[in-house]
């Protein structure tokens, strides 16, 4: 079995699946054993910071477990970390954007002076779903000015068929749920 077979198996056997989770009808992905776990946590830190090919100026991580893992793979880049925050979360002034998710729609912000122009961004986070989030955080980061040299997940989940939605830019997933 490959390094990232090997790996991707044992952190799925690490994220916990919660029905009904924050409503009927979703299945929430629990990734709190896998972070509670050190040795499958910095070797899934690893992994996202090897995602990309090329020097990266910042990570971008949406809130909140964007967070989690962006910053540690910002600072295993030797990278700044930029957070995407959830509308109002963020003092001024912010870009915004709005998208749909699998139960809803939402909107992220970001202060676009925490990205000079040019810079290479790559963009963390925890679960690649219907793709909305990761979609309006690309533009968000492209609109202040950073160039998104890639989107790597700890996890996707197939069936939603996010990576359409991301056509055309550098996806990358550790875990894959069909």
């Amino acid at each position: 079995m490959s390094e990232t077979r090997s790996l991707a198996a044992r952190a799925a056997s690490l994220i916990r699946d919660v029905p009904d989770y924050p409503q009927p009808g979703v299945v929430f992905k629990d990734i709190t054993p896998l972070l509670a776990d050190g040795e499958t946590f910095t070797a899934v830190v690893e992994h996202l910071a090897r995602s990309v090919e090329g020097p990266v100026d910042l990570v971008a991580g949406m809130e909140a477990r964007g967070f989690i893992l962006g910053a540690p793979v910002a600072t295993a880049l030797g990278a700044g970390f930029v957070a995407v925050r959830k509308v109002g979360k963020l003092p001024g002034p912010t870009l915004a954007a709005s998208y749909d998710l699998e139960y809803g729609t939402a909107t992220v912000e970001l202060q676009p002076e925490t990205v000079p122009s040019g810079a290479r961004v790559l963009v963390v986070d925890d679960v690649l779903a219907t793709g909305g989030t990761a979609a309006a955080t690309a533009r968000l980061l492209e609109d202040a000015g950073g160039t998104v040299v890639g989107l790597s997940f700890l996890m996707e989940l197939e069936f939603l068929h996010g990576r359409k939605v991301l056509e055309g830019r550098r996806v990358s997933s550790l875990v894959t749920v069909p």
